[in-house]
């Protein structure tokens, strides 16, 4: 029995992850958990970076979706937080105002 080991479809054009897609997706992770501001940064610019690198004509990382999900993660914090920021404003407004109208 001899049988020869033939290699089984493997692709030779399997490019390797992006680190800076990786970067953006654990940034936007590490966001939503442990540093909200910090981490939205970090993943909007890192994966703005990482499409840029990924989508090179001679294409040498992949992990274009990962760069994609750590951007749309990246500004769906950004808009909670000015969505954050604008109900703690207005809660203010409403409590300097009550307490105003109190006292006359």
């Amino acid at each position: 029995m001899n049988q020869q080991n033939d290699p089984q479809n493997v692709s030779n054009n399997a490019l390797p992850t992006s680190t800076l897609a990786i970067i953006s997706l654990v940034a936007a992770i590490l966001g939503f958990t442990m540093l909200p501001i910090i981490g939205s940064i970090v993943a909007i610019v890192t994966g703005y970076s990482a499409r840029k690198e990924t989508r090179a004509v001679p294409a040498l990382v992949g992990g274009d979706g990962l760069a994609t999900a750590g951007i749309i993660m990246g500004w769906i914090q950004v808009g909670l937080a000015v969505v954050g920021t604008c109900c703690f404003a207005a809660y203010f407004v409403f409590i300097l105002g009550a307490v105003g109208l109190s006292n006359n």
